[in-house]
């Protein structure tokens, strides 16, 4: 039976949308990730849909999602990628475990053009690893 994880941040647009395709991609079919937000932002961003489809893995058929849909499912982990998720997120009484991982919000920068691409994709990067070793110690 495949684990479950939800991965939650406040718009889920960028971060947990890279981490809910990343994990799905890295877990070997072990785990079936998910992605939700405390205020989603109604679509995923277009630069995470670009750095995704760069490394082979297509988020762009996903869809902005409220924390609430997942209320009454029952996770083997819960992990807030966002400061504000972790504030504002409500507690998953059906967690086994839940962790926060901060990550930069890549939407938020300042930088323009190729600059602002990069910030996709180092954070899409940092996603990765802190993925890897979770699943590498699970």
């Amino acid at each position: 039976m495949k684990r479950r994880v939800l991965i939650l941040c406040t718009g889920n647009s960028c971060r947990s949308q890279m981490a809910e395709g990343l994990w799905n991609a890295l877990a070997d079919g072990k785990w079936i990730a998910f992605s939700g937000g405390s205020s989603p932002s109604g679509f995923v961003h277009p630069l995470a849909i670009e750095v995704m489809r760069e490394i082979g893995i297509d988020i762009s058929a996903n869809r902005s999602k409220h924390v609430d849909e997942f209320a009454n499912e029952s996770f083997d982990l819960v992990v807030t990628v966002c400061d504000n998720a972790k504030e504002a997120c409500p507690a998953f009484p059906g967690a086994k475990h839940t962790e926060h991982w901060p990550f930069d919000d890549p939407a938020e920068t300042d930088a323009m053009g190729d600059n602002h691409l990069a910030v996709f994709r180092r954070v899409r990067d940092e996603i990765t690893s802190a993925i890897r070793t979770h699943l590498a110690g699970s």
